[in-house]
This record gives structure tokens, sequence and C-alpha cells, in this order.
């Protein structure tokens, strides 16, 4: 398999409209302040299914051949893949089966059930999501899905680049910085390889939370590193052992160096996304703002897009963020 072309990703675009909402790119003037620059949310919280994975999972099951979609699917996911696989299978009549860690919030595993997939459980320290899939696709004869290493995948989650870069180009932006929560690299991959396409000046850089910055430590390295540890933060959404094999090459050639924040930097931003924006997020997707907001000297320019890659949290998390507030801000990090 290889990186999907721009024909690819405008195709994909095609299959997914009317079935995908156009997210808005947000702005605050109050966390202009915080930030010292303007900063514009791209808000995939309010896609279908509460994540950007509503983009890739309908591409992926969509271009799927006649006998493929009559098979049926497996995938991957800590949730919010799962949901955006489950809803594209669902409206497809193709069945779909999803391999997902038993610490994934329960509000994901339960809103996945709801739309019809079967779920199987599985210890992410401890077990290996890719041979319990492998094992399934070989058994019932699915097709695999995975969430990030997928060239139709990726097209699908490059459509949101598409919406910047017209978005950007509406209010004026034409050289920016783009921030982008990163898990395989999916989004951050597509997304670059949209706006290389439609807007070469619109920078992607990737954000991942401390602990868990293989790519931000690939970027720096060269080379594809590996996580010491798979599970243990709030940001289970972008949790992942190593970039993907696919999604590695696009970001060492199209994307600037990886950013780190803390998860006090997340919950901080949530609280802010939510006062300020009317925003829901969870941790992991919130990590890209998080940056924006309290790494002052991280990016260039006067204009910041972050975008908001997810809002499948639960009650208790979001509690949390809110208790917390929007607190002090540290120095910045960078990898």
């Amino acid at each position: 398999m290889t990186a999907p072309d721009p024909g690819m990703i405008r195709a994909a675009a095609a299959r997914l409209a009317g079935h995908i909402r156009r997210t808005p790119l947000l702005h605050a003037p109050a966390l202009d302040a915080v930030a010292g620059r303007r900063v514009w949310v791209k808000a995939e919280a309010l896609q279908h299914t509460g994540s950007f994975k509503a983009r890739g999972g309908w591409a992926a099951v969509s271009a799927l051949t006649e006998t493929g979609q009559r098979r049926g699917v497996v995938a991957y996911s800590s949730g919010n893949h799962a949901q955006g696989v489950a809803r594209a299978a669902k409206a497809f009549g193709v069945p779909a089966l999803i391999i997902m860690p038993r610490d994934a919030p329960a509000i994901k595993a339960e809103t996945t059930r709801a739309m019809g997939a079967e779920l199987v459980f599985y210890d992410r320290a401890t077990e290996n999501r890719e041979e319990i899939g492998a094992a399934l696709m070989e058994a019932r004869g699915l097709t695999l899905i995975p969430p990030y290493d997928h060239p139709q995948v990726m097209a699908g989650q490059a459509t949101t680049g598409l919406e910047i870069a017209e978005q950007a180009a509406e209010v004026g932006i034409h050289t920016a910085d783009v921030l982008v929560c990163c898990g395989g690299g999916g989004l951050s991959a597509g997304t670059a390889l949209a706006l290389a396409d439609t807007a070469p000046d619109l920078r992607v850089r990737t954000v991942e939370p401390e602990g868990f910055d293989d790519m931000a430590r690939s970027l720096a390295a060269g080379t594809r590193v590996t996580n010491t540890q798979r599970s243990g933060s709030i940001c289970d959404a972008i949790l992942t052992p190593t970039p993907g094999q696919l999604t590695f090459p696009v970001l060492q050639a199209r994307a600037g160096p990886g950013l780190v924040v803390s998860e006090d930097d997340a919950l901080r931003a949530m609280a802010l996304a939510a006062q300020h924006l009317k925003l829901v997020l969870e941790p992991g997707g919130a990590v890209a703002l998080a940056a924006a907001l309290f790494q002052p000297g991280a990016c260039a320019g006067p204009d910041v897009i972050a975008i908001a890659t997810g809002g499948n949290v639960e009650p208790g998390m979001l509690a949390r963020a809110l208790a917390r507030g929007p607190g002090h801000s540290p120095a910045p990090t960078e990898s």
C-alpha cells in the first residue's frame, strides 16, 4: 500500500459529500489573549460520531467492493475510529467487528455497540491488537480497516485538510502552523498531503501527550521509534505504540517538529474550549489546542490553527477538566 495521492483524496471527498459535516473554523478573542496570537480551532469534535474518524471510516467502507461489503469489516480502536467505521458500516449494511481495549471509555464502547457493531475486548498492555485482528480476518473472511495505516482512511482524513485550506483562505490566513492531535498519524499525514496540494504554506505540526510522544521522537530521530508503555494516559484516543508505516514518511517529508503537552495542559485546554467556544473536547482531542495556547514559542507567525479532533468524553473527565480550569501557563515544550 502507498499513501493517497491528490486524486484519491478528491475521490474520497466526492464520496463523503453529503455524509460528512464541513466543521467550522472557530475563533475566540479570549483564546488569542491566552496564546498571544490568533488561535483558530477546526472543530472536528462537532463531526458525526464526535470526531474526525467519521471521515476515514466512511471513505474506507464506501470504497469496498460489493463482495467486501457483504463479508464485513474488522477494525481496532479505543473508540473514535470504532464509531466512524460502525457508522459507515451500518449505512452500507456491512457487518462490523471492532477490537477495543478494555480500558476504553465506556461511552465509546456503548455508542459503537449501539450502531450495530460487534465488540471484542483486549488488554492493550499485554495483548497485540494487530495479531487479534489478523486472526479474526482469517477466521471470518473480513476486510481490515486499520485506524491510520490505510490509503482510504488517510484519504478520508485528508478531507479535513481540504476544508482547512478553504476556510483559512476565507479568513485571510495563508501562512500558519496547523497543529494536529496525533496517534498513528492518519489525520496528520492526510492533512499534510491535502495542504501540500492546496495550501503549501500551511505546515502540519503533530501534538502528543507526554510519555506517548513516539511521533515527535521519530521525527527528531529520522526513524520510527516505539513508546515504552502503551496505556496509562487520559488521552486514550491517541495512544499508539509507534508511527504508521505509511504515515511517518509523509510527515517526515511534510511536517515540522512534533510538539508534546502534559495531561494537565490538555485538561486546561478542554476547560477553555468549553468556556469560550462552547465546545466539548476529550483529552486526546484537546492536545493540539493545548499546544496552541500554552506553548507561545513553538509556532511562528500571527496565526495558528489547531484541530480539535474529538469530543467523546465521559462526564467525570469533563467535570475534572472544568474543575481544573485554565490555570497557569508553563514553559513551552518541543521534541
